[in-house]
């Protein structure tokens, strides 16, 4: 059958299975599926984009942020921040009298981006980052993953079972397939960024 909805998924993880005592359970391996593909997809379909404004030491990450690609000031000429450790950075602001200006470096602490120096005033930012796989429910039926690739939601929701369901030969074959399935999604992703980046139009001249 298709696969196209959180439905039609469950439906198919209970015939896979071959099971028809999982209806409660089967929402489990589908959303532990989800956080393990969070740590091992890669997708240009996964990046987004904020923007807002930085003027305090600490600054709040996305509430579906996984991942930092790009974080910059736009106030003005655009100026990029070079991430950096902690104790860089408590190592800067010793060494600098806890300084305050225009930030230059950032380090991840809990929810959050550490900035240094200390924003002097408040400057514009952008964020471009990876973000987290929107979870399927009963209200949120489909996602982009879902719809690229449902053989990976399958899978990998086939493997999260394994576990609760005790000794199964077949889980090695489960493994496989969603290792196939996420490298799929990534290399096709890799290959789509790097020919649109290098894409050119050739003008001939007579």
């Amino acid at each position: 059958m298709a696969i196209t909805t959180y439905a039609e998924l469950k439906t198919s993880v209970g015939n896979w299975l071959d099971r028809d005592d999982l209806t409660s359970t089967i929402p489990d391996f589908i959303s532990l599926a989800e956080k393990q593909m969070e740590r091992e997809v890669r997708h240009y379909k996964m990046i987004e984009r904020a923007s807002g404004a930085l003027d305090s030491q600490y600054s709040a990450v996305p509430a579906d942020w996984l991942e930092t690609l790009r974080f910059s000031i736009t106030s003005g000429n655009t100026f990029a921040l070079e991430m950096t450790t902690l104790s860089d950075l408590m190592t800067r602001r010793q060494n600098n009298q806890n300084a305050v200006g225009r930030p230059a470096y950032y380090a991840h602490i809990g929810s959050a981006f550490e900035l240094f120096p200390t924003p002097d005033t408040t400057y514009t930012m952008e964020l471009v980052y990876y973000q987290e796989i929107p979870e399927l429910s009963d209200s949120q039926t489909s996602n982009w993953l879902l719809t690229d690739a449902p053989d990976a939601y399958l899978y990998g929701a086939l493997m999260q079972a394994a576990p609760y369901l005790g000794e199964d030969e077949r889980v090695q074959i489960w493994n496989g397939l969603y290792a196939s399935a996420v490298a799929s999604l990534n290399r096709v992703s890799l290959k789509t960024s790097q020919s649109s980046a290098g894409m050119k139009i050739q003008v001939n001249s007579y």
